[in-house]
């Protein structure tokens, strides 16, 4: 009789311990690129992105305008030249056709550097104010919700992370009953 009482104290403390822990381990998930681009300040770098492009786009256009206007400079003078300045013509021409295809190269560096220059502040403010709404709401895991196949709507915090942010989001289409499945 005592064994057995001794069994049940056991098994009752178990089943307690085990609900505490699966109620500590509250699993929710978001979407940071919805919240990303939902941001003022994805906006912004967005447009400061828009002007840096134009302003690499016509440094490309001027360079290439340069080029075709010394072709054809080159073209309609070359039999007029002696042999030599032909050759120097001709190197300048060289010189001004790798200065283009290297600032084009350069060009895409210096946007992606760009890009990730504007936008780490942006994901480090997003990834920090849902840290802050998870610890708050007592989520113990936040996942990533373009990594989720099926996923229940009442777990997505991403409308108390945007209203911690204070920004408005465009409502989601409503979620069918048992999770919704991605394609």
């Amino acid at each position: 009789m005592r064994r057995l009482f001794s069994c049940l104290l056991v098994t009752i403390v178990l089943v307690s311990a085990g609900k505490e822990l699966h109620a500590q381990a509250k699993i929710g998930y978001i979407s940071l690129q919805e919240l990303i681009i939902a941001m003022p300040e994805y906006k912004k770098a967005n447009a400061d992105m828009g002007d840096y492009q134009k302003a690499l786009q016509q440094q490309s256009a001027d360079y290439q305008a340069e080029f075709q206007r010394k072709d054809s400079i080159f073209s309609t003078d070359s039999t007029k030249m002696t042999p030599a300045m032909r050759e120097v013509k001709r190197k300048e021409l060289n010189e001004l056709y790798v200065k283009i295809m290297s600032f084009q190269q350069s060009a895409q560096q210096n946007m992606q550097k760009k890009e990730q220059e504007l936008l780490e502040p942006i994901q480090l403010k997003a990834v920090n104010t849902t840290q802050a709404v998870a610890k708050e709401n007592g989520y113990a895991y936040i996942l990533s919700k373009e990594q989720l196949i099926a996923f229940p709507a009442a777990d997505d915090i991403l409308p108390l992370v945007a209203k911690k942010l204070g920004i408005t989001l465009n409502a989601p289409a409503p979620a069918p009953a048992g999770g919704t499945k991605r394609p």
